[in-house]
């Protein structure tokens, strides 16, 4: 994004001032506080976390408080923050077989070890309006469940044991870290999956919609979503294993998918598979629906030429920082590229002009 753009320094200094004070808003209610946004737009912060690819729910809450709730914005100041910190290692990866579960549920088998979890969601309420909430008056207390850590069998592990859905890729390489590194085609899985992490919940709803439209060829069921937190472990050089270092809250998400078989692969479910920090179960089903629909190549499928398929173009699409730079560039300056295409356009009927009145007189 254009950020050095030469101007009136005064006007400018007056557009922060002007900007700070639509962001107080009317200075006779109260201010909102970085803790409330943290506990009760919990969902709008785990957004800007996932998508912002740094877990701290209060600087996420403070992001969204300065962008006055522009959660791209937002995404915007958490991704430029995050380049200024030090990284001192990478973590082992999270087992989320051993997740507490505040939520677990699967659209494919009815009876799961452990159970059917709802969880706080909103799939079972009526989507009207409480105004009870304008009048702030207190929620009763729910029924709680402590979720308990310990190993909860993935849904897919039950298909495993009978061979009827593919093995889930080994592969012990250590992927390109896209934080680090541009974005190179072709990508394999694991970049991916990164990309589509932290890629725009918008884009990729759209995209996963148009594969159940029939724009890919990705007939999805939701083996398993969960949500919930999972223990980060670091492994320390000088004590020679991984100890504990804090925990995360996760969505996963797993569809299990129809496939009739190809020239390289036996009749089989496969998988596509969503990750995300915190509760955004609609962007982790989005996300797997499109990493399966990115795998049609390695499961010898035809490309059908969907949209979500073509891994370049979701890929290089999906980022709404990048795409929210190039956009609102164009809002910018631009008086010397404006005024030589407009001599152009001049020159051109000038020239037009004058070959219609040379026709008439011939």
């Amino acid at each position: 994004m254009y950020v050095a753009v030469k101007g009136g320094e005064r006007a400018i200094e007056n557009a922060h001032a002007w900007l700070a004070e639509e962001r107080r808003g009317d200075t006779s209610i109260a201010e909102l506080s970085v803790a409330q946004i943290r506990e009760q737009l919990s969902l709008a912060v785990d957004r800007v976390m996932a998508e912002g690819s740094l877990y701290d729910p209060d600087l996420a809450a403070l992001a969204i408080k300065q962008a006055r709730g522009d959660l791209i914005e937002a995404i915007f100041l958490i991704r430029a923050y995050r380049t200024t910190l030090p990284r001192f290692g990478a973590s082992e990866p999270v087992d989320t077989g051993a997740m507490a579960c505040d939520r677990r549920i699967s659209a494919t088998f009815k009876d799961l070890p452990g159970g059917q979890v709802l969880g706080p969601t909103f799939d079972y309420t009526h989507r009207l309006l409480d105004f009870k909430l304008v009048a702030d008056g207190e929620v009763p207390d729910a029924p709680t469940r402590d979720p308990e850590p310990g190993d909860v069998p993935h849904v897919t592990d039950f298909l495993n044991r009978e061979g009827l859905i593919e093995e889930a890729p080994q592969d012990d390489t250590p992927p390109s870290d896209l934080t680090r590194q541009p974005l190179e085609m072709p990508a394999e899985r694991a970049l991916r999956l990164q990309a589509l992490t932290r890629a725009d919940e918008g884009f990729t709803l759209g995209l996963a919609y148009s594969t159940q439209r029939g724009y890919a060829r990705n007939h999805a069921f939701v083996g398993e979503l969960r949500i919930g937190a999972v223990p980060v472990e670091m492994d320390i050089p000088e004590l020679g294993f991984a100890v504990e270092i804090g925990e995360v809250t996760l969505t996963e998400c797993e569809t299990i998918n129809q496939f009739k078989g190809s020239k390289t692969q036996p009749p089989q479910f496969t998988r596509g598979y969503g990750l995300v920090f915190g509760q955004s179960e609609r962007k982790a089903i989005s996300m797997a629906l499109v990493d399966r629909a990115l795998r049609w190549e390695e499961l010898g499928e035809d490309f059908e030429g969907a949209p979500a398929q073509d891994a370049e173009f979701v890929l290089y699409h999906a980022d709404n920082i990048q795409a929210t730079g190039f956009l609102e560039h164009i809002k910018l300056p631009h008086y010397v590229d404006f005024q030589s295409e407009l001599e152009l356009v001049r020159k051109l009927r000038r020239e037009a002009g004058a070959d219609q009145v040379q026709e008439a007189a011939e």
